[in-house]
């Protein structure tokens, strides 16, 4: 391994150090220990305060399963590689759970030094390790009771085995090897090697492997991305990109049980209930999106050999659900960035949304993305004009202190008519209360734009709690436009099921009765106008877990009444997608599915027949990968097309990664279809 690239791969460990300690100090990990060794540090976001604590939970998970199922053994041992500062071994032996057991562990040789030297300066590490304050000889750099600190480069396998060896790694008893990403900066030819190497001089032998998968797909690009930026390439994707890969890669070397679950999967099947109760409430948190497609993208891996019984710690939850697969997939839609008559037509954003005002006009509002050459929460109204020659845009930011009321996120926009349009709710924060209802009149589609003209005014009425990632969908009754606000979550509740109607345009509320079974809580979900009343389709239900569902509030002469539509095959569960009707088809656009195995596209349901078929969307004629979540869409009838603004994310570990450009879905091979 290179000297720079060696240096950038341990400095990923020393990154990773720190945002595990500071995982552990807001009590996501119990585990006193990674602050002593890994140094004071700044505080990490929630999303990757979740990301370290998943992973945490999944290595102890199989530890202690292998520690519990290896307890009649006289002696076990323990060999982590590319150990960095983790502190495995101090809170396993606090716990009292290593009283027959030998952690080894193997790094660089000047992270082994460093790491023994924080080791010697606690008196605390220093009493559990048993280190008598001798410098080390040779590759070991602490050597104590039940604990040996090995500097070696995990790629010369030759010097490896020997340094083990003399170290007294014994071949002949129970050994559990350990891996958390550190394979994947190998050569494949070199970790394939001792993955070999590990079946091959350990009798009884088990393996944890915690790595990254599906590099293909937008979120998995940027993933690569990120770590080719640090000099830190993940070398193995390319060869093992999913699960099966992996598999066939332990048992095509020696390995005789090799079993894996994707992180989401972990959480679901073997974190118990009030577990995850009590990490969703540690902090306010609303990156759910960047959340799932993370765990999506990283897996825990267990294999063994020689074991009796076999070694099968996550079996269990892998039988309890077996992973949810996509619909069949009818064809594929065109992609194609949107004609423009400028160079560039913006948006890049998420949480924000659009609406269509004229047939050839939108307006798109609020978001979070770049403005000025700075991230921040957007400031400007966005309009897009199709003229000759394409779609120009046209932005207004208005400097007056009420125009701050469109710095909001996850909101809602209606389009009232006569150049009038209806913001509801939305969030500054995660932890901020929901913002109100904001009435906004435009000064028509002349050209230019006069930023002077645009009016803000506050509307003195608010639904029955703020919130964001609300739905607001026009209906009709008794002849009146009602709007019917559903759903969402506010700073205190995680999930809403309520609803209310305004009145339209004099925005009142209206008590209008709504018979039927209610549907479960949800919020970022899909909704859409339909035969006077609304579909709500989908969403991120309680435990955010999401939902399949779809139902159809369906208009009657007294009121309303809940209505559940089944499809054939069944819709995959999904949030954070748009929604339309046409001609009698549901489109269901993007969002976030659990299926690590793809990513949603468009799904059409046949609303007569129920029939659900999903589209992949070809991607060909663009040039970055494509975010379908966290964005805005807008149906345009006449040209059987999709126009896709905005969308993506903040993973923090990965960066912000928006679409730089809107897109345009081709669908009109989905509706000329018999």
């Amino acid at each position: 391994m290179g000297r720079a690239r060696g240096s950038a791969v341990r400095g990923t460990g020393g990154s990773s150090a720190v945002s595990k300690a500071s995982a552990a100090a807001r009590g996501y990990v119990h585990d006193r220990f990674l602050g002593l060794l890994a140094g004071p540090g700044r505080r990490r976001a929630p999303l990757v305060h979740r990301g370290y604590y998943i992973r945490a939970r999944a290595v102890d998970h199989g530890v202690q399963d292998f520690l519990l199922k290896t307890q009649s053994h006289p002696r076990t041992q323990i060999l982590s590689l590319g150990a960095g500062f983790d502190s495995l071994f101090f809170r396993l032996k606090d716990l009292g759970l290593l009283p027959r057991a030998v952690v080894f562990e193997v790094d660089f040789p000047e992270v082994a030094r460093q790491k023994a030297a924080q080791i010697r300066r606690n008196e605390e590490l220093s009493a559990l390790v048993g280190d008598d304050g001798r410098e080390g000889s040779g590759s070991v750099a602490v050597s104590g009771e039940g604990f040996r600190l090995l500097g070696v480069d995990l790629s010369e396998l030759p010097r490896l085995d020997e340094a083990l060896e003399e170290a007294g790694l014994d071949p002949g008893i129970p050994t559990l090897f350990l891996a958390e990403v550190v394979l994947t900066y190998m050569e494949t030819t070199r970790s394939d090697a001792l993955i070999q190497w590990a079946a091959e001089r350990f009798s009884q032998a088990s393996f944890l492997l915690y790595e990254q998968m599906h590099p293909g797909d937008p979120f998995g690009l940027v993933m690569q991305q990120h770590f080719k930026q640090l000099n830190s390439a993940l070398r193995s994707l390319g060869t093992y990109p999913d699960r099966e890969a992996q598999q066939r890669r332990f048992l095509s070397q020696g390995w005789t049980e090799c079993s894996i679950l994707d992180m989401n999967e972990f959480f679901t099947l073997c974190t118990p209930e009030e577990e995850q109760q009590r990490v969703e409430a540690l902090e306010p948190f609303d990156e759910y999106e960047e959340w799932h497609l993370k765990c999506s993208h990283y897996f825990i891996l267990a294999a063994s050999k020689g074991m009796e019984p076999p070694w099968t710690p996550f079996l269990a939850g892998m039988t309890a659900s077996p992973r949810e697969g996509p619909t069949r997939v009818a064809g594929r839609v065109p992609a194609a960035p949107c004609p423009s008559n400028s160079d560039t037509l913006g948006l890049r954003r998420y949480g924000h949304r659009s609406v269509l005002l004229k047939p050839n006009v939108v307006l798109t509002t609020g978001g979070f993305g770049e403005e000025d050459g700075q991230h921040g929460r957007v400031r400007t109204f966005h309009l897009l004009e199709k003229v000759e020659g394409g779609w120009r845009a046209n932005s207004v930011r208005h400097e007056k202190p009420e125009m701050r009321w469109g710095e909001r996120l996850y909101h809602s926009v209606s389009h009232l008519g006569d150049n009038l349009v209806l913001l509801v709710g939305g969030r500054r924060s995660p932890s901020s209360a929901g913002l109100g209802m904001v009435r906004m009149k435009l000064p028509g589609t002349s050209d230019p734009w006069d930023p002077s003209e645009v009016a803000l005014e506050p509307v003195n009425l608010e639904p029955p709690s703020p919130r964001w990632r609300h739905s607001a969908t026009q209906v009709t009754f008794q002849g009146k436009r009602l709007l019917f606000l559903y759903g969402g979550r506010s700073a205190t509740e995680p999930v809403l099921g309520d609803w209310c109607f305004l009145t339209l345009p004099e925005l009142s509320c209206a008590a209008v009765p709504v018979e039927g079974p209610m549907p479960e809580r949800r919020h970022s979900h899909g909704a859409c106008s339909w035969a006077g009343g609304a579909l709500i389709t989908g969403g991120l239900g309680a435990a955010e877990k999401p939902l399949g569902s779809i139902f159809f509030l369906k208009k009657l002469e007294d009121g309303f009444r809940w209505r559940p539509i089944q499809t054939h095959p069944p819709l995959v569960p999904r949030y954070s997608h748009t929604a339309h009707v046409h001609d009698g088809k549901l489109l269901l656009v993007g969002g976030v599915w659990l299926c690590s195995s793809s990513v949603p596209g468009v799904t059409v349901v046949d609303l007569q027949t129920g029939l659900c078929l999903d589209y992949a969307v070809d991607v060909e004629r663009l040039e970055w990968p494509l975010m379908l979540h966290n964005h805005s869409s807008v149906f345009l009838p006449e040209e059987k097309e999709l126009l896709v603004l905005g969308g993506g994310g903040n993973c923090f570990s990965f960066g912000t990664h928006l679409n730089p450009e809107p897109v345009v879905l081709n669908l009109k091979s989905i509706f000329s279809a018999p």
